[in-house]
């Protein structure tokens, strides 16, 4: 039996979240998902899940939640205070809890604001267009297509053999996300950079914004040295990819995240790199953005590097699960994996001693 979630306090906003709704753009269901979805991957594989379940997205202030059942939990992302029974608990790293357990946060201990909880199992809750992601201005999937709230109780699936053999696994220093709050943005240009003049480029690239109090899931509005447009802002409404910044007609720039409307009138002079709305979206109103020019091949590189962090973690957790064991003073080897290869074709073969 999984794990079961008894919520005392929702927190700011605490939804549940995936990788996204993928595929739905056309019919006009936004994405969503997690805005960062790395940390989110290292939470899950950390609690002993596969990289893309759906895990709780804590944004500032995290809920009260007192654990019914036996498993597994792993924090990432920003540090916004976690504590089990009152104790302060690591992130990046996997931790048993069990009935009666209390996980609250204390607040944020330094810069970020997005945190990502992953309990063993999952959190399960119904598959909506192919993904457990909420979208909450649809009231779409998640638990009840909102954010939790005192009184939910949200469960858990069931989790993947071994997974009591994840237990005190942690992420190396080095395959941890960086989220500089200092660095750049990096972008790329187009789709309509033809809608503004070089000088008016030049004013994007070239200077400090400041994110706005109108800053959420789908979007964050910028302030800062205005963009002028050749003509007008206006175009015949077409695709908004994820991270495009649109430029309306008062200059400022929005960047469009994980809960963007799928199609959209304004001009858009560039689109952040994939890889650094994580960034971006650890930062919170009040604090400065600068955009960097960039190509899709570092955008690309950028990603194969994300891919490549988390093999290798994924490869460390397997080594870990299956390290021998003590008994009796003796070790003892209760699973393992070895490759076969037979007429020409190979399988991995996993054993485990019940």
């Amino acid at each position: 039996m999984g794990l079961f979630l008894n919520v005392k306090k929702g927190g700011m906003s605490t939804t549940v979240q995936d990788f996204g709704r993928w595929g739905h753009q056309a019919m006009g269901m936004p994405v969503a998902g997690a805005m960062d979805p790395e940390a989110l991957a290292v939470a899950n594989l950390l609690a002993g899940n596969s990289p893309g379940e759906a895990a709780l997205e804590i944004t500032l202030l995290g809920p009260t939640l007192e654990v019914e059942g036996e498993g597994t939990v792993a924090a990432s992302g920003a540090d916004l205070g976690l504590t089990i029974n009152g104790t302060p608990a690591p992130l990046w790293t996997c931790l048993s809890v069990k009935t009666g357990d209390v996980i609250s946060f204390t607040g944020p201990k330094g810069r970020g604001c997005r945190a990502y909880l992953a309990f063993s199992g999952g959190i399960d809750v119904p598959v909506v267009m192919g993904s457990r992601s909420t979208y909450t201005r649809a009231g779409i999937g998640g638990f009840e297509g909102r954010a939790l709230k005192a009184g939910d109780r949200v469960s858990c699936g069931e989790p993947l053999p071994l997974w009591k053999r994840t237990i005190g696994f942690s992420c190396p220093e080095s395959l941890r996300p960086v989220r500089d709050p200092e660095a750049p943005i990096r972008a790329v240009l187009g789709p309509q950079d033809d809608a503004f003049t070089p000088e008016a480029l030049e004013t994007l690239f070239g200077s400090t914004y400041t994110i706005t109090s109108q800053a959420d899931r789908m979007g964050y509005r910028l302030e800062g040295p205005k963009i002028p447009h050749r003509t007008g802002a206006d175009i015949v409404s077409d695709a908004i990819p994820l991270g495009a910044i649109q430029v309306p007609g008062h200059g400022q720039p929005i960047v469009m995240l994980a809960d963007r409307q799928t199609t959209g009138g304004y001009t858009k002079p560039a689109v952040v790199l994939t890889a650094d709305l994580a960034v971006l979206a650890q930062r919170i109103p009040g604090e400065t953005v600068r955009f960097a020019r960039s190509t899709p091949g570092e955008g690309a590189k950028l990603l194969a590097e994300r891919a490549k962090r988390l093999a290798a973690l994924g490869q460390l957790r397997s080594e870990y699960r299956t390290r021998p064991q003590a008994v009796g003073g003796e070790v003892k080897a209760t699973s393992g994996a070895f490759t076969l290869r037979i007429g020409g074709k190979t399988a991995l073969i996993e054993w485990q001693e019940l």
